[in-house]
């Protein structure tokens, strides 16, 4: 009987599996080029705060000047006037008359966020109703605000989008890769055809109004992270969180182990505090948990261990064709790190609870209680 439950258990995580790719792929074969929705083509103020020179930085901004979007202006934000990015942005200003676009550097010390703390200044500079906070890494396609402007529907409050990782480098390099592709961007995509969408910081695009209506930047910024703060207050106003059809790029070349094991520390921490139900749920998330079911019904119907192979078998090759058909990394070396992912995801968990808050480009971030909504007088 026991084995019984258990093979159950696995089937049915193997089941979840499926259904999330599935999800995705349909998502791909109902794509279309983006049309004028529910708000039009209104003006939109692209936001981008920048930290730091990065390897891509000059693809990634430069993207920012080549939308096809008929009313549209930039604000690059930067907290410090010695950031060693400033000179490619003002490269990028002047090479690009044809875009209204500014540069501004400083930073107010409102919140205990540093990114809300460096846009606040292109917030309150903006002139448009609608605000597209862009991060810096992220390549941007000529549609890309088409598609997110397009994206808002009814009683919708915020449109997001995670990135997928590109042009993975090494070992650790196609590790970020399979964090951010098969599992993180497959998750939130399945969550958001299921009409349960929730934010991811790439991209957020706010109705301005509607967001100072209930406190504005400082609501965003007293959390750990601001798209878990958005996801709160877009959720308390009983408006709906929706996604683009697909993601977008982030380029991610070369990274060390270290870094992939902090960053996802750092996230995990964020979705402990900001989601604490749902963390509790991580240590079933990738092939991990389900493979132990499996070998564990194996071995109390007396079948042989190694079946449990043809098991991961099928769980990693709906991850492999998924990969294949979205066009992200897909190579051998891309798919030999699953399982190295997915056996780091419960240590990964386990080490969130060594300590609250984290490290962000030399800020310490602490957790902050959740605020209360009041409607602004």
């Amino acid at each position: 009987m026991i084995a019984f439950l258990l093979a159950l258990a696995a089937a049915g995580f193997l089941v979840a599996h499926y259904a999330s790719v599935l999800l995705f792929l349909g998502r791909l074969r109902a794509d279309r080029p983006a049309a004028p929705g529910l708000i039009g083509t209104p003006r939109v103020t692209l936001l981008r705060p920048v930290c730091g020179l990065d390897p891509f930085d000059a693809e990634t901004l430069r993207s920012s000047f080549v939308q096809d979007y008929p009313d549209y202006d930039v604000i690059f934000c930067a907290a410090s006037p010695d950031d060693p990015v400033l000179p490619l942005i003002r490269h990028l200003i002047a090479e690009h008359p044809q875009v209204s676009a500014r540069l501004l550097v400083g930073e107010a010390r409102v919140t205990r966020n540093p990114k809300i703390n460096n846009v606040w200044k292109g917030w309150y500079s903006a002139t448009a109703e609608w605000v597209c906070m862009t991060d810096a890494n992220l390549l941007l396609p000529p549609d890309y605000l088409a598609r997110v402007v397009a994206s808002w529907g009814p009683a919708t409050g915020l449109v997001s989008s995670p990135a997928v990782g590109i042009r993975p480098q090494g070992l650790a390099g196609r590790l970020e890769c399979a964090f951010l592709n098969g599992n993180q961007a497959r998750l939130q995509f399945a969550a958001d055809s299921l009409g349960k969408g929730y934010a991811q910081g790439k991209t957020l695009f706010f109705n301005k109004p509607l967001i100072e209506r209930f406190g504005g930047l400082a609501v965003l910024g007293r959390e750990l992270a601001e798209d878990a703060a958005a996801t709160r207050l877009i959720r308390e106003l009983g408006l709906r969180i929706r996604l683009t059809p697909l993601p977008f790029a982030q380029p991610v070349g070369r990274r060390g182990l270290a870094q992939v094991w902090n960053r996802q520390l750092r996230w995990s921490r964020i979705r402990r505090d900001g989601f604490p139900r749902l963390f509790g749920a991580e240590p079933a998330n990738g092939a991990v948990l389900p493979a132990l079911l499996c070998l564990g019904a194996l071995a109390g119907a007396g079948l042989p261990p190694a079946l449990a192979l043809a098991y991961l078998g099928l769980w990693y090759a709906a991850e492999a064709r998924l990969m294949r058909r979205a066009g992200w990394p897909s190579g051998w070396q891309d798919i030999a790190v699953l399982p190295l992912r997915d056996l780091m995801i419960p240590a990964i968990w386990g080490a969130t609870f060594l300590r609250r808050g984290f490290d962000w480009r030399g800020n310490t971030m602490g957790s902050v209680p959740a605020p209360a909504l009041h409607p602004a007088e």
